[in-house]
């Protein structure tokens, strides 16, 4: 695959806008397969709390990049990056058109420019960082790195201990700044950021949005929610900090835990999930500038051919 091949199409937007439906019409519409970027569809068994598509609805049109890991096992950006490019590979082998959907940012970002570099940190350097953070904390790291790039808090949330952490070792690794390695970051290529795209952001009436993502959360519960999160929680998927993280199974686990009453589990996964979808609209607003929106609930008779123009 090269910049000469055939469009990618994307579509986008926030949770519960209805990406999933649109994407099965366009892809039913213009033989095209699905290409997720949601990062909690890698998980089996995360069916309900995700609005995974159904298996009727992956029938309809063939998936890539779902169920393919168990839920304790994390997924790499590095790794997700191969596996897109093998699967638009194979999609257009088979002379099908590629559409990629999701709402999850650092992946669909993977799609436009580079998310990952070819830096490996070593384990003494591995080593070194975190015994910093065992005996100095944050502030210890924060000033470890300081000594190595002046400019630091322009690159790094300081109030992250995860992402001063990968910082100090990316420095000391390479004795490179974070300027430094984000420039040579940006000048790297792969298949998927070289391929043409068509974007699409699919938007919805705040007041909508809201009650689409109330019902959702009312529909979740009754679907089996809480016995899904249950048998997650068997398997152990707790050691896996982005699935216990999720909204929808992080207040499930405190419901489990605490003995919340259902009303309060409800409103927690509203709020947060409510939350979220605010999170997104500014995210696609800053990081996807181009491409074309999509107000459903002033469109939603549009003619599903035209959704890329």
């Amino acid at each position: 695959m090269n910049a000469s091949e055939e469009t990618l199409f994307v579509l986008t937007g926030c949770t519960a806008v209805g990406k999933t439906e649109w994407a099965l019409r366009w892809a039913e519409a213009n033989d095209a397969e699905i290409v997720s970027c949601d990062s909690l569809l890698f998980y089996r068994g995360m069916d309900i709390g995700t609005a995974k598509p159904t298996t009727s609805e992956q029938t309809r049109v063939r998936h890539h990049l779902i169920d393919i890991r168990e839920p304790m096992v994390g997924m790499d950006i590095g790794e997700y990056v191969q596996l897109a490019i093998c699967a638009v590979k194979a999609i257009q082998n088979r002379g099908k058109r590629v559409l990629v959907t999701g709402g999850s940012g650092f992946y669909l970002k993977a799609f436009f420019e580079p998310v990952v570099d070819d830096v490996s940190v070593s384990d003494a350097t591995q080593e070194r960082v975190a015994s910093i953070y065992r005996e100095e904390g944050l502030e210890g790291m924060i000033a470890a790195l300081a000594d190595l790039d002046e400019d630091y808090e322009e690159s790094v949330d300081t109030q992250n201990p995860r992402r001063v952490l990968k910082a100090l070792e990316r420095c000391l690794e390479t004795g490179k700044s974070l300027k430094e390695l984000k420039e040579a970051l940006a000048e790297q290529t792969n298949a998927l950021t070289l391929a043409p795209k068509q974007l699409v952001v699919l938007e919805r009436n705040r007041e909508e949005l809201d009650a689409r993502i109330e019902t959702r959360v009312e529909l979740m519960l009754e679907a089996g929610l809480i016995d899904e999160v249950n048998r997650l929680r068997e398997k152990g998927f707790e050691v896996n900090p982005s699935a216990v993280g999720a909204i929808g199974y992080r207040e499930t686990l405190e419901y489990l835990d605490r003995g919340l009453g259902r009303d309060e589990l409800v409103s927690s996964i509203i709020f947060n999930t409510k939350r979220l979808a605010k999170k997104q609209r500014t995210w696609f607003r800053s990081q996807l500038s181009t491409g074309n929106r999509l107000n459903i609930s002033e469109s939603e008779s549009a003619e599903i051919g035209t959704l890329f123009g």
